[in-house]
């Protein structure tokens, strides 16, 4: 039979058990995209015609997303190629971005291609769509990911045009509450031209990702020739891709610069998008930022 000072001892051992159960921290939440950073590769600058570079996810890492910059050219070159690797199958690590001149350039010029890249995700894959090919002066394609995956990132390739196409709507869907799942991509002619030509869609796709969404921002409407506007992810969350979008100036206006912030060890928040006038243009126009976003 107890005691009543043992009653007391084995009451007081249960309440401490009962007020470290409710005080003790809850873990912390796994981090959506663990390990995220942004990787670049610069190719050489001189004044060729054509430019390319590679940016390869470090060892152990997959590509989640895109970006690219075009260094010296200031609305004279455009981006033709913005291919991850990758396929149906398998997972992307890496980008290429190639781009010519749109007209004769005497100038020294060169490409940064910007790969977004963390440790592997569940799902991960690349889709592609590619649309009608003909000699009509606009094109699109949809590239849409599997059932059940989410769009982490984005990119595309003009067939057949080098040089004489120029991409005006790079678009991923969803918004501020929805995860996107596709994006699509517009291109006009900068110049007028006979040849047949197409674009391919693509989309980095992966398993539903904690809190993913698109943000977006949009610059200011006017006739300069420069505008850049930049769309940043909600707190608490980090860039896994991004996409953009020119606004009524259909074809005479190019994105020279589509970069994710960010490093090598620091994982990137924010895209820019910088857009010139490829000839002059006497109309109000703007560029709209998208931003991929998921748990940080």
């Amino acid at each position: 039979m107890r005691t009543q000072k043992q009653a007391r001892a084995v009451v007081l051992v249960l309440g401490l058990v009962v007020v470290a159960a409710v005080v003790a921290p809850a873990s912390p939440a796994s981090a959506a995209v663990p390990g995220l950073v942004r990787v670049a590769a610069t190719s050489v600058s001189d004044s060729a015609d054509f430019h390319s570079a590679t940016a390869t996810c470090p060892a152990g890492k997959v590509l989640t997303g895109t970006g690219y910059e075009l260094n010296g050219v200031t609305g004279e070159g455009v981006v033709d190629d913005l291919r991850p690797n990758g396929g149906p199958a398998t997972a992307p690590t890496a980008v290429t971005v190639g781009a010519y001149e749109t007209e004769a350039f005497a100038g020294n010029w060169s490409v940064t291609a910007y790969a977004i890249c963390a440790n592997p995700l569940p799902g991960l894959v690349r889709v592609s769509t590619v649309g009608v090919s003909n000699s009509t002066d606009y094109h699109s394609a949809t590239a849409t990911c599997p059932a059940g995956k989410v769009l982490t990132g984005t990119g595309y390739e003009l067939n057949g045009v080098t040089g004489e196409g120029v991409v005006d709507d790079f678009r991923p869907n969803g918004g501020v509450a929805a995860a996107p799942t596709a994006v699509t991509v517009g291109a006009y002619e900068s110049d007028a031209t006979t040849l047949n030509w197409s674009v391919t869609a693509y989309a980095i796709c992966a398993n539903p990702l904690l809190g993913l969404v698109r943000a977006s921002t949009v610059g200011a409407s006017n006739s300069l020739d420069f505008r850049s506007v930049t769309a940043t992810c909600p707190v608490g969350k980090v860039l896994t891709g991004a996409g953009y979008e020119l606004n009524g100036v259909t074809g005479e206006g190019i994105v020279d610069d589509f970069r994710p912030n960010g490093g090598p060890a620091t994982a990137p928040t924010s895209a820019a998008s910088g857009a010139y006038e490829e000839d002059a243009f006497a109309g109000n126009w703007s560029d709209t930022a998208y931003a991929i976003c998921a748990t940080a």
